[in-house]
């Protein structure tokens, strides 16, 4: 395989299309395996999109085995990331706590913790009494209860990703900034290469790591990927102490309101379930009403914090909230890592390696068939029961 001079873009073995964590991590674990012909392409500026924008957190607390287990990849990553990357991080392991006032969540709960044991996952089954004891400040009195996993937590998602991306241009991948792939070119069902705003680049392998874009990249090669883009706000507040820290992720299952730490402020947010698809990432002053009123309810100390700003990013959603990850059967060289469904952060390092070893070897120890193109045509969805 010859090497390509980068400022030729004509030819290379490997296009990776999407500069989030996903992206950046394919081409990571590529160039760790020696394959540096590799362009890595991002429409915009690395880790500028639905990467830079989500709120960083990380849990082991999923209904699916499989999504468990690449959250206990991700968080082996992130405790020697310093070692790998030279960059230091703050992963702030102050656990994941979830709420719930509804008997069926709290049957579903309790069903998920059964599964999340079974894979070694410390997670804990509190009260409402035990709640409010762990964090006075939460307004507990229409619980069921809630669940708490003492190993998860949250991290700069933008610090993360542009450590990644500088150690794989050491390693020799060619990144390109603000080049929007235009078309895919297929031949006889076989990746040919990318158009793109910068000229042709011919490929025989490409990997659709678009994000919220995925489903649109897919329609140039042909491919139906149910892959839709909803918008998410958030929120931080200004410095406001009067909450101790560490503050863990809480999420009230029911509403889709959470808030965690964000020093010196906190963070919060919201799901809009009513809130048709688009690409528009602008925030609300009606919709961050909503959020203020759902936090007095949880947090009432939050009725005295004021609002510093926000913003708006965009979740990658699948039917069944989980991704898409491997081959289309259908094109030759065509390879998918995307409809994340908000866990495209804590999950984009394992799915890159291992999307690396299918590319490289033809196969892989992880098994991708809750991830396949073709579950939902069979009818085997398996959607995850714990969101947000």
């Amino acid at each position: 395989m010859s090497r390509v001079d980068p400022k030729n873009k004509s030819a290379t073995d490997i296009v990776v299309i999407g500069g989030g964590i996903t992206g950046v991590s394919i081409a990571y674990f590529l160039a760790k395996r020696s394959q540096r012909d590799v362009f890595l392409l991002e429409r915009d500026l690395l880790a500028q999109a639905s990467t830079g924008l989500c709120v960083g957190g990380i849990r082991q607390q999923f209904s699916h085995p499989a999504n468990i287990l690449l959250s206990q990849e991700m968080i082996g990553f992130l405790r020697h990331f310093e070692k790998e990357f030279h960059t230091k991080i703050d992963f702030n392991q102050a656990g994941y706590l979830f709420l719930t006032q509804e008997q069926a969540t709290w049957d579903a709960f309790h069903t998920c913790v059964e599964i999340q044991r079974q894979y070694g996952v410390p997670v804990e089954i509190l009260s409402p009494e035990k709640v409010k004891h762990r964090w006075p400040y939460l307004e507990v009195e229409n619980l069921m209860g809630g669940v708490f996993g003492p190993e998860d937590g949250y991290v700069d998602p933008y610090d993360v990703t542009m450590a990644i991306a500088n150690k794989t241009r050491q390693l020799g991948i060619s990144i390109l900034e603000r080049t929007e792939v235009k078309d895919i070119r297929l031949e006889n069902g076989r990746i040919r290469g990318v158009d793109t705003s910068q000229g042709f680049i011919s490929a025989q392998i490409i990997v659709n790591a678009a994000g919220a874009w995925g489903g649109e990249i897919a329609k140039m090669a042909g491919v139906d990927l149910p892959v839709q883009p909803f918008r998410r706000q958030v929120f931080i507040t200004k410095a406001f102490d009067a909450i101790p820290r560490p503050v863990p992720m809480i999420i009230d299952q029911d509403t889709q309101f959470y808030i965690r730490g964000y020093a010196p402020g906190i963070l919060m947010g919201m799901t809009d379930l009513e809130e048709p698809s688009s690409f528009h990432t602008h925030t609300d002053r009606s919709f961050l009403e909503q959020v203020t009123a759902a936090a007095v309810e949880r947090v009432p100390i939050l009725g005295q914090a004021e609002i510093l700003r926000g913003w708006g990013g965009l979740y990658a959603m699948t039917p069944d909230e989980n991704p898409f990850i491997g081959e289309i059967p259908e094109i030759k060289g065509f390879f998918c890592a995307t409809g994340f469904s908000g866990h495209g952060f804590q999950h984009g390092p394992a799915v890159g390696r291992i999307l690396s070893e299918l590319i490289l070897d033809g196969k892989t120890e992880f098994s991708l068939s809750p991830f396949g193109y073709d579950r939902l045509k069979k009818c085997e969805k398996t959607t995850e029961l714990i969101t947000v």
